[in-house]
C-alpha cells in the first residue's frame, strides 16, 4: 500500500483559549488513524481480546510546526518508519496535513505488543505482521535487530 490518508474535522471542543488546536488532540488524532488502519484491515479489537494482547506505547512524540485552527482542512496519514521483522516492536509515524500540503506536525510513536493477562511483552499472532506488512512504509524506512 503507497499510503493511507484520512481527513480530519476539528470539532469546537479539540480549541484551546488561543483557538488553535489543543496539543493532546494530535496525539489523539494519531491513535484514531492507528486504530482505524488496523481495524480496516483485519486486526480488530475483538481479535485483541480473543488473543490477549493489544499495542502498548513507549514513546510518543509530535513536533509541531504549524498553528491548526478551525476551518483548516486537516488529513493524516500513517507509516511505519521501523520495526522488528517479527513486528514484536515497531515505530509509527504520522504527518498531520493542513490545507492541503502543508505539514502541521509530526507525530512518532514507538511501541510493542503486550499480552494483557500476563502482563508482559510478547510476540504477537502472525496476523499482526500481515497487517503491518500492508501499512505503508516510510521513505526512511528501516528494519530494526
Amino acid at each position: 500500500m503507497s499510503s493511507y490518508i484520512k481527513p480530519i474535522e476539528i470539532r469546537w471542543s479539540d480549541l484551546d483559549p488561543n483557538f488553535h488546536l489543543r496539543h493532546s488532540v494530535y496525539y489523539d488524532f494519531g491513535a484514531y488513524l492507528r486504530f482505524t488502519f488496523l481495524e480496516e484491515h483485519g486486526l480488530t479489537s475483538s481479535f485483541m481480546v480473543k488473543h490477549q494482547f493489544g499495542p502498548i506505547i513507549f514513546r510518543e512524540e509530535c513536533v509541531f510546526k504549524r498553528e491548526i485552527r478551525m476551518g483548516d482542512v486537516i488529513t493524516i496519514d500513517v507509516q511505519l518508519l521501523k520495526a522488528r521483522p517479527d513486528h514484536s516492536r515497531w515505530t509509527i509515524q504520522h504527518r498531520i496535513m493542513k490545507n492541503g500540503d502543508e505539514i502541521a506536525a509530526v507525530l512518532t510513536v514507538d511501541g510493542a505488543w503486550m499480552d494483557v493477562a500476563q502482563r508482559k511483552l510478547t510476540l504477537p499472532p502472525d496476523t499482526v505482521k500481515h497487517v503491518f506488512d500492508k501499512m505503508p512504509k516510510a521513505e526512511q524506512f528501516v528494519w530494526d535487530k
